[in-house]
């Protein structure tokens, strides 16, 4: 059910009220878009993906059990910032064409082709 003139005006005057009265609710109301926030996820990942290399670098020189806290750190990263990609990219369309469609199309073409020479 659609909103009037009337009503929108309202609640656009509402929502300018409450974002001038208390901002940082109205921006925790507005909320980030899923996509923003995996987008996010993944960058910090790759930032802990450098540190870790940092970590593994520092470590040779002081102890090999921190170098293997580094490398956990960088596999770690690395797993979070490719599934946080995977999902900030979204769902894959599906395929416009399936096995089905790939076999009735070379059907069609026979068929199209054995029309021709006769």
């Amino acid at each position: 059910m659609a909103l009037s003139e009337k009503e929108q005006e309202l609640l656009a005057q509402m929502e300018a009220a409450l974002a001038a009265e208390d901002p940082k609710l109205a921006s925790t109301l507005r909320g980030s878009s899923p996509r923003a926030v995996h987008r996010r996820r993944a960058t910090l990942a790759g930032l802990g993906f450098v540190a870790g290399i940092g970590v593994l670098i520092a470590g040779m020189s002081i102890h090999w059990s921190i170098s293997v806290l580094g490398f956990i750190l960088m596999v770690g990263s690395t797993i979070v910032a490719l599934t946080s990609w995977s999902q900030a990219a979204g769902p894959r369309p599906p395929r416009p064409h399936d096995a089905q469609d790939f076999l009735q199309r070379l059907e069609d073409q026979w068929r199209h082709k054995d029309d021709t020479t006769e």
